[in-house]
């Protein structure tokens, strides 16, 4: 069973990139935002969200299954244990 992903990054960051080429490249599933193109209660919306599982609000922040697991940055092995890939 695949983990459900979801992927909070920003268009400018060179690690949300890579996180998500990574993810792509071992054909994983996921879902993806780009908070910096979010503007008003949309984006705070989402701040506030990522901000209940990663305090400092840093990017990417990558969630499994809804946040029962979360990977703050672009971390290769942490991704392909979670993943199981």
């Amino acid at each position: 069973m695949q983990n459900k992903v979801m992927l909070y990054a920003l268009s400018t960051c060179i690690h949300c990139k890579n996180a998500k080429k990574y993810l792509e490249d071992n054909g994983v599933e996921y879902e993806s935002l780009y908070v910096d193109k979010l503007e008003g209660d949309e984006r705070k919306a989402v701040i506030e969200e990522i901000k209940k599982h990663n305090s400092a609000c840093s990017f990417p922040t990558i969630l499994l299954d809804g946040g029962e697991r979360v990977i703050i940055g672009f971390k290769r092995d942490e991704l392909k244990e979670a993943l199981g890939i």
